[in-house]
């Protein structure tokens, strides 16, 4: 059993007049810098209600871009589902589904239509995975437009980390026969006054897009299967852990205690697969993922985030990301699938790497 106060802390949004807070997991892997295996008890649990309540039923798994692309992708692994993940990234040649996420910083989602209608003849259910949820309204939205696209033949479930739905929107989701299933039931009644204690006073680091003042060893490697395209959990898990065993053989991990493993945005699981696995052979290895989320950092001891990191993406220039609470490592390894990765985005990321005394970084590239 988890406990609020063990998954969830609040932290200040900023720039954001619709949601004045955000729930920051602590296990997620996402924002704060986490022990992989934690993040892989914690979605086992979800995954084993999950597979209680439908033990007889084909499902597909949906997970939400960006916090809970690995959530969902960890579900469909453990349940040995088809998986799919939402995405604000551009892919060629595809039909979508378009819906918004309205209390969102970046509101636009999309999600791969042709997939889903190749898929809706051969499942029973859709089980959408999230990390928190609030109100349901953007889920509901896309449930909507699957039926009007579809038809009804198909039921739907959400499996979240958090449940912070009120009366009324449980009572939406009862009527409409939508299931919840989560491990902690969270109250947003005071969020918003706790976010307003904090100063918001913070390190805040600008973006520097120099060229770094130390190389960074970069690699590449086959085999990427893309989660926004629809995929076998298992495959994927099984593409990730080729990808382990290929970052194994090109890097030496032989002399170095403390690791960190960095994602890309809605590239969080790779990374967090193969924090994991690292960690099997008693390294101290933790893991977060760059974000698009601006959050505001704060020096309180019982703040989640204190230092901020401002960034250019490695899927877009023009892009402003961020990455929260840097450590020195003997050790950093950053995984991304970005097909085309931006001279300012790796640039940023290493300084920021290097400004907190990382000398050994190291990107690797997953290309399919």
């Amino acid at each position: 059993m988890y406990t609020e106060k063990q998954l969830a802390a609040v932290a200040r949004r900023e720039n954001n007049t619709k949601r004045a807070y955000l729930v920051v997991n602590k296990l997620q892997g996402k924002h704060i810098p986490v022990n992989p295996q934690d993040f892989f008890d914690m979605t086992a649990s979800l995954a084993t209600k999950v597979k209680a309540a439908y033990p007889d039923e084909k499902l597909l798994l949906i997970g939400f871009a960006e916090t809970a692309t690995a959530i969902g992708a960890a579900l469909a692994s453990y349940l040995d589902t088809p998986y799919i993940q939402t995405t604000r990234e551009s892919i060629d040649d595809v039909t979508w589904l378009n819906f918004t996420e309205s209390h969102s910083h970046a509101t636009e989602q999309k999600l791969v239509r042709d997939d889903i209608e190749a898929i809706t003849g051969s499942i029973d259910r859709i089980v959408f995975v999230e990390d928190e949820i609030t109100t349901g309204n953007t889920i509901k939205k896309i449930i909507d437009i699957i039926i009007k696209e579809f038809g009804n033949d198909c039921k739907f479930a959400v499996a979240s980390l958090l449940n912070g739905m009120n009366e009324q929107s449980q009572k939406t989701y009862s009527e409409c026969n939508i299931d919840v299933h989560y491990l902690v039931k969270t109250q947003h009644d005071t969020y918003t006054e706790i976010a307003s204690r904090y100063l918001g006073n913070g390190y805040y680091h600008e973006k520097d897009i120099s060229k770094p003042d130390i190389s960074i060893n970069e690699l590449a490697f086959s085999g990427m299967q893309n989660a926004r395209r629809l995929v076998s959990g298992t495959n994927y898990s099984k593409a990730c852990d080729t990808l382990y065993e290929d970052i194994r053989s090109r890097i030496s991990f032989e002399d170095e205690n403390n690791i960190l493993i960095l994602g890309t945005e809605e590239c969080m699981y790779p990374a967090l697969y193969i924090a994991s696995k690292l960690s099997i052979i008693e390294k101290n290895v933790k893991c977060h993922s760059t974000t698009r989320s601006p959050i505001a950092v704060s020096k309180e001891k019982e703040y989640p985030l204190h230092s901020r990191y401002e960034l250019a993406s490695l899927y877009d220039r023009e892009r402003t990301t961020y990455i929260y609470d840097l450590d020195e490592y003997d050790c950093v390894i950053i995984i991304t699938d970005s097909k085309s990765v931006s001279d300012d985005g790796i640039n940023s990321l290493a300084n920021a790497l290097i400004k907190c005394g990382n000398k050994n970084i190291n990107l690797i590239k997953w290309e399919e």
